[in-house]
């Protein structure tokens, strides 16, 4: 492959040199190596570039561009000097380029596409990247939310993320387990969405064995965003400074509004803490609690809401049934 590699760049330098010198000598050449040229670039996309990622294409190129450009003005004073040294300064070109295409792939591997957005405004080529962790992943919320284009740009997995959710789907436990190849099936879904960069990261902080803070400081060298629901990570992260976006608010913010004088059809669940109380959930999962409601359990009832409390946590509803409000309000009436 590195031959052929090397007949790529010759035909590059070959191309060029005839171009701007027009020399004689090669023309002969010329009629081979044309035809010559295209075949051998057929085959380096075929078989080289399919083997390479975006970041050694990419610097395989330019170093392409900047080899065959320097080799070009260093053999522009051998043919001022002399006439003679003609295929001195085509070896010179060749040399160049072969060598400047080499540095590039072997410097791809020390600096990924994602590195020149630290250098280059990023913003002007795509969004921030996100960076998920393994709860949001076991959550498996955030799918959705890409595969409907709430969330677009790139999305990273550092690969010690991917190793922690392939410990848990490994586990003897089941529950454990589950939740493990759950997650798995959602990096799945995320994979395949198509409005979305999905990369798996393999840099890695070693001197740092906490995950959480391993995933806090990598964020902060990209310059990224946290997609998380973990609180704790969720407080660390805003103390160090990192951008990190809860699932869970989003959530809430997300959750229809429910107003003191409303009447809701609810299924009474289960009792409450306190004496006669019931309990209701509403459909995003907000729990309803009902005074006077534990006569109601298993059964449907319209439930007046008297107040609304916003916790840490979420959102406590109060309401009792209608029926007693309306029994109430009559020996009002009667009084």
């Amino acid at each position: 492959m590195s031959i052929i590699f090397l007949f790529f760049i010759i035909t590059i330098a070959f191309g060029i040199f005839t171009t701007l010198f027009n020399d004689s000598d090669f023309q002969s050449l010329e009629r081979l190596l044309i035809p010559l040229g295209s075949i051998l670039t057929l085959l380096v996309i075929y078989f080289k570039l399919k083997k390479m990622n975006a970041s050694q294409i990419l610097f395989a190129f330019l170093g392409i561009l900047s080899g065959t450009f320097a080799g070009l003005l260093l053999s522009i004073p051998l043919l001022i000097l002399s006439s003679n040294l003609k295929a001195l300064a085509f070896c010179i070109i060749t040399g160049f380029g072969y060598g400047g295409g080499l540095f590039g792939i072997k410097q791809a591997e020390k600096f990924k596409i994602k590195d020149l957005l630290t250098i280059v405004k990023k913003e002007s080529l795509w969004e921030e990247p996100k960076i998920l962790d393994t709860n949001v992943l076991i959550d498996g919320r955030i799918a959705d939310l890409v595969e409907l284009g709430f969330i677009k740009g790139t999305i990273l997995i550092p690969r010690f993320i991917l190793r922690e959710i392939q410990y848990i789907a490994d586990s003897p436990d089941p529950l454990r387990r589950a939740k493990g190849k759950r997650a798995l099936d959602i990096l799945q879904r995320i994979q395949r969405a198509e409005r979305i960069k999905f990369e798996i990261i393999e840099q890695d902080i070693a001197e740092i064995k906490e995950v959480d803070i391993k995933l806090i400081e990598l964020t902060r060298g990209i310059k990224g965003t946290i997609i998380t629901n973990d609180l704790n990570l969720i407080k660390i992260a805003q103390l160090r400074g990192v951008p990190v976006l809860n699932l869970n608010e989003l959530a809430q913010i997300m959750r229809p509004p429910v107003l003191p004088g409303e009447i809701l059809n609810l299924f009474v669940v289960k009792e409450g803490k306190e004496h006669d109380q019931g309990v209701a959930y509403l459909d995003d999962g907000t729990m309803v609690v009902v005074e006077g409601g534990r006569q109601y359990i298993g059964k449907t009832i319209e439930v007046l809401i008297h107040s609304v409390l916003q916790t840490a946590t979420g959102r406590m509803i109060f309401g009792k049934p209608k029926t007693d409000s309306h029994d109430e309000k009559e020996d009002l009436d009667d009084e």
